[in-house]
């Protein structure tokens, strides 16, 4: 898989992908990540790549002419199966949609800043656009880097134990149920008696169990 990120702070977005999982998934090549600086693409003497918006308003908007420049070297070198734009308007980012996300060749994350992208940009070039919230950030820079975690870890090879994923919450519409470790018993606190058994039918039913019992308690929208 390879990932182009589109962004005006390149810089807040290294440190992510320079260390633990998504490092890892680097070095194996199983994924590549580029980054592209927008004001490469800028406009005049002053590296433009913002105005101010017509018919007045706070807040600057990134302009179309370089994100179509940068969008059209990155489409002239190879097809890609989706252009996406970060954006608090988008649908919310879910377990599914980073499923099917994951199993993509290309794609392009356009993060935006200041008061958003002029509208052409969406109109001409995205093919979704995606939230990681109801709320705003300063830019997209880390909701790109929170949707292409979600997307790198389920890439096979990337998890040391490929099962991992599979069990996390939200996978089959559930939370995940309580995990413990050594030691089993910390100042009278115990690990359920069951999970020491070495039952392993014993102990799925108890996990699946407990998942739904945890659902039902703090997310029953989900089982809805």
């Amino acid at each position: 898989m390879r990932i182009d990120i589109i962004t005006v702070l390149p810089e807040l977005l290294r440190s992510p992908f320079e260390a633990s999982i998504l490092k890892r998934a680097i070095e194996k090549e199983l994924v590549e990540v580029h980054l592209h600086n927008l004001r490469e693409f800028s406009i005049g003497n002053y590296n433009q790549v913002d105005d101010y918006q017509f018919g007045g308003g706070a807040g600057m908007v990134l302009m179309l002419e370089p994100i179509d420049k940068c969008i059209a070297k990155l489409k002239a070198e190879r097809d890609y199966d989706e252009v996406i734009y970060m954006s608090p308007d988008g649908a919310t980012l879910n377990q599914s949609m980073a499923n099917g996300l994951s199993l993509k060749k290309n794609l392009i994350i356009l993060c935006g800043h200041y008061k958003g992208v002029d509208q052409r940009v969406r109109d001409l070039f995205i093919t979704k656009e995606i939230s990681i919230g109801d709320y705003v950030l300063s830019g997209g820079e880390l909701a790109a880097a929170v949707l292409s975690d979600t997307i790198i870890r389920l890439i096979p090879g990337v998890l040391n134990d490929e099962t991992s994923a599979l069990t996390d919450t939200f996978q089959d519409n559930l939370l995940a149920p309580p995990v413990y470790t050594r030691p089993s018993d910390y100042k009278g606190h115990k690990v359920p008696e069951v999970l020491l058994s070495g039952n392993f039918p014993k102990i799925e039913k108890w996990r699946e169990e407990q998942a739904l019992k945890r659902t039902e308690k703090l997310r029953p929208d989900l089982l809805e």
